[in-house]
């Protein structure tokens, strides 16, 4: 699935110059975590969190750095938490540094971004213009879509032939000790593997091969002549 099907619309957004305790208050108000922050001419300039808030208070509360040790910090970060903590509108307290992506990008790449940024929202943009952000929530209901739609009937020999083209590809599948059974739609893998993790894997490949039903894994762990013939 792509942004523009997951993105929520009609978002509670700010205007930088907004005043800090009124977006906490509709923040709130509508239950939400985090909204963006936008010019009039609809352009995305940052993120106002509910972390962001309490960065805030927690910067207030902090020990004031002394004349010595402000010898060894850089001015622009003490500038930066300066206007953050007395700052009183949203464009002083917001997130800049803002990962989104275009109508286009895939679920799984907006994963990725949540994952590595760790994010709960990624902003869509058109031409630099906000039309919607893509949250947790989008992409959870995204993968129970996604699962519900897997569900096709397959012939046993159509699952056979994708499995094992599937498998082909897997560095840690050996052909020459594991191998596998379909009928009427469940798959049955056996033989010898060596770890909890390869059958962990090899089960979860097989579930997502289209059409099939269940997967039972009936592995014995290899004699040691041959390991030792490896």
């Amino acid at each position: 699935m792509l942004a523009r099907d997951l993105m929520s619309t009609g978002l509670l957004t700010f205007l930088p110059e907004m005043g800090l305790e009124a977006a906490a208050r509709a923040m709130a108000e509508r239950g939400v975590s985090g909204a963006p922050v936008v010019r009039e001419d609809g352009l995305l300039v940052g993120i106002i969190t509910e972390g962001d808030l309490i960065r805030r208070l927690s910067d207030a509360a902090a020990p004031k750095s002394g004349w010595f040790a402000s010898l060894f910090s850089a001015a622009e970060k003490e500038a930066a938490r300066f206007a953050r903590v007395r700052g009183r509108t949203v464009q002083d307290a917001m997130t800049t540094d803002i990962a989104s992506v275009d109508e286009d990008e895939t679920a799984e790449r907006i994963a990725h971004i949540m994952a590595s940024r760790g994010v709960r929202r990624v902003p869509v943009l058109r031409d630099g213009v906000l039309v919607g952000v893509v949250s947790r929530a989008d992409l959870l209901r995204a993968l129970i879509i996604g699962e519900a739609g897997t569900a096709v009937a397959r012939s046993d020999a159509e699952i056979r032939r994708a499995l094992s083209a599937a498998l082909r590809e897997q560095p840690w599948f050996d052909r020459q000790l594991m191998f596998f059974d379909v009928a009427d739609g469940a798959v049955r893998l056996h033989g010898f593997c060596r770890s909890e993790d390869i059958r962990r894997a090899l089960r979860v490949l097989a579930e997502g091969v289209p059409g099939v039903k269940r997967v039972e894994t009936d592995f014995a762990a290899p004699p040691p002549f041959l390991l030792g013939a490896r």
